[in-house]
């Protein structure tokens, strides 16, 4: 168990929810030259709609080694981190296009239940790994995913082919999952649905004896699913909980997304940080979503700014802002990570994105001719030679690779991920 001597959570600010500063004055720290060592957690970052690959390219630095953000230019808002980024550039979804297959095949790559990672999401294959021990395996949260429901629009997590997980996008349920609800005796109530469990298992077990081998193996999948719930019930951090979000929040208010990412990605880096889970995935929106970016004074969707051509100046320039204002966003999710000690090594200066592999992803490549190619990726964090723009061949490196390379960073021993089809192998650059 870790405890966090700094106060580990901030609100909103526009809500006033203010709990304790991240210390944000730590600021970005230049990249180590050592070799990294291995990640032990994964966060996911998503945004939808895909890109302009032109305005969100690097290029080539001509007062610095590597790279640097063109002025205007979508990442130019990460000039700051730069030396502790991995772009990734080129990747192509195989078989997959447009909004749709590309969502679906982000964090799978396709794949039946018969593939080798049996259709399951990269961070399902990672929490498998490294957190099925942990209080949450992994952790989904969202902001405003569900408006339309659950489908492969909507969803980016699957346990397996088939069956996705529904992101949580009601901060304060979150806070309540984590900490508790506030006026609640979080003890009795622990107790009471331990008793349940209790009772349950028992008639369970006793069942199992009479049953086939077939229904034998669906009970005790049963039981299994019954131990998570169980985990989850049981506090494993001394981490002080922070203040609850209000009750009032409505989460699924298009004017208050910004102030929901907030509280959801401190709620990440808290969950992280005090060893509740080492899988955490943010998702914001969904592809095709209807979010207004209103508070930056833009009355169209993300959406339908997303594949207006250059003729619209305009609107591409709206585009852009949509894209910067995420990147920053990106931003504030390391620097959450940073502002925290690495609680496996709390007496070094080791910090929570030291020990944390991140990556944000999207689904699309260039949003106005719909395509999975040239698809963007951001790394960041743990176990990771940063500070380098990678620029494989366009269209001939199969995003698999770079999903196999991610789950060996954790010591899972695949060579395909998902449809096989895409080939063989890890995306050897990121090593």
């Amino acid at each position: 168990m870790t405890r966090v001597s700094r106060r580990t959570f901030v609100g909103s600010a526009a809500l006033g929810l203010v709990a304790a500063p991240v210390l944000r004055a730590l600021g970005p720290r230049p990249a180590r030259a050592a070799a990294p060592s291995a990640p032990s957690r994964l966060l996911v970052f998503f945004c939808p709609n895909g890109t302009i690959p032109h305005r969100w390219r690097p290029v080539a630095s001509t007062d610095a080694p590597g790279f640097a953000f063109a002025p205007g230019s979508i990442l130019e808002p990460l000039s700051a981190r730069r030396d502790q980024l991995l772009i990734v550039d080129g990747l192509h979804f195989h078989r997959a296009d447009n909004h749709e297959g590309g969502m679906a095949a982000m964090l799978t790559n396709g794949g039946g239940l018969d593939s080798p990672t049996g259709g399951a999401s990269i961070d399902q294959i990672v929490a498998l790994k490294i957190s099925a021990d942990a209080r949450f395996a992994s952790l989904e949260l969202g902001v405003q995913t569900s408006l339309w429901g659950g489908g492969i629009q909507t969803r980016m997590c699957y346990s397996k082919a088939g069956s996705w997980l529904t992101p949580d996008d009601d901060p304060r349920h979150v806070h309540e999952r984590l900490f508790g609800a506030a006026g609640v005796d979080v003890d009795r109530l622990r107790r009471r649905r331990q008793s349940v469990i209790d009772l349950v298992r028992g008639e369970l077990v006793g069942l199992h004896t009479r049953l086939g081998r077939a229904e034998q193996t669906k009970l005790e999948a049963h039981l299994e699913s019954l131990r998570a719930v169980e985990r989850g019930l049981t506090p494993t951090s001394t981490c002080e909980a922070p203040v609850a979000p209000p009750g009032t929040l409505a989460h699924y208010d298009n004017t208050r997304f910004p102030d929901v990412l907030a509280l959801q990605r401190e709620l990440a880096a808290l969950a992280l940080g005090c060893d509740m889970t080492r899988v955490v995935t943010l998702q914001c929106a969904h592809t095709v979503a209807p979010t207004v970016m209103s508070w930056l004074g833009i009355g169209e969707q993300h959406h339908s700014l997303s594949h207006i051509d250059d003729g619209n100046t305009e609107g591409v320039d709206h585009f852009v802002a949509t894209e910067r204002w995420f990147a920053e966003q990106f931003g504030l999710l390391l620097d959450a990570l940073a502002a925290r000690p690495d609680p496996d090594h709390p007496d070094t200066d080791r910090t929570l994105l030291d020990a944390t592999l991140v990556v944000w992803m999207k689904e699309l490549g260039d949003s106005r001719l719909h395509v999975c190619r040239d698809v963007p990726v951001v790394l960041a964090g743990g176990g990771l030679q940063t500070g380098r723009w990678l620029r494989v061949p366009s269209g001939e490196t199969p995003h698999a690779r770079l999903l196999v390379a991610l789950a060996r960073k954790f010591g899972v021993a695949l060579d395909t991920f998902g449809d096989v089809t895409a080939g063989a192998g890890a995306l050897s650059e990121l090593a």
